[in-house]
């Protein structure tokens, strides 16, 4: 395997009035392209900081990130905005869609930020729909869909470009169990097709669908553990301090 991601000593300091506020102390971690990744952690752990700076949407304080073995931790905003619309798929738990838009102009949202012409945008776009089982409902509004056809929507939105990675934010938050169950379903369909998939969640049986779980306590990694047959195992504890 070639790798997707290298975080070594990872930190990541923000100032709240006149309190130092240390979210990420000194955290390392590698993801394998085609990893399946869950990373857990109970409020205030890091783990939503820690997405930010995988998802360049944050740089971190001091340390190295390299993405595809490109350095991306002191990138400027525009650089970061590139690479963000290239290499990564967001999944939210809120969807994130435009409520007056129908299904292909949310879908296609992020080729018109990188600049693909229409038409070529709109096949692409017709494409990623139709990967996620929403052929028929192409012209619904998002006001027009169930809660799981929507976050389809938002998971046809995150394929469109191709990204490396696909980083998904608690995506069966907003769900019912069932519907959570199809998303999941979704996730593991599009795992078996080469994606590089990391879920930030807080519940154990949507980790379960990964093939790895990292978690996080007092911003660094607390435990590094495989998932055979849907139960995450203790493979080795990784923090010392």
């Amino acid at each position: 395997m070639s790798r997707a991601i290298t975080l070594n000593n990872i930190t990541k300091m923000y100032q709240m009035g006149a309190e130092e506020v240390h979210a990420l102390r000194g955290l390392s971690l590698e993801i394998e392209k085609n990893e399946y990744v869950a990373i857990m952690g109970p409020s205030g752990s890091g783990k939503s900081t820690l997405m930010n700076v995988i998802g360049c949407l944050d740089t971190p304080t001091s340390g190295l990130y390299e993405l595809n073995g490109i350095n991306v931790s002191e990138m400027n905003d525009n650089q970061l905005a590139k690479i963000r619309n290239k290499e990564i798929g967001f999944v939210f738990q809120t969807f994130n869609l435009l409520a007056r838009s129908d299904v292909l102009h949310n879908v296609e949202l992020p080729l018109i930020y990188g600049g693909i012409g229409s038409s070529e945008r709109k096949k692409l776009a017709r494409e990623s729909i139709d990967r996620v089982g929403l052929g028929d409902r192409i012209h619904h509004k998002p006001n027009e869909l169930s809660g799981g056809q929507r976050q389809r929507v938002a998971v046809a939105r995150a394929l469109v470009t191709h990204p490396s990675i696909l980083l998904a934010d608690e995506p069966t938050g907003n769900l019912d169990s069932k519907t959570g169950d199809e998303i999941m379903a979704l996730f593991d369909a599009l795992h078996k097709e080469g994606n590089t998939i990391i879920l930030v969640t807080h519940e154990e049986e949507v980790a379960a669908h990964a093939h790895r779980a990292v978690r996080i306590r007092d911003g660094k990694v607390e435990r590094d553990e495989i998932v055979t047959n849907r139960k995450i195992v203790t493979h080795h504890t990784t923090v010392s301090a």
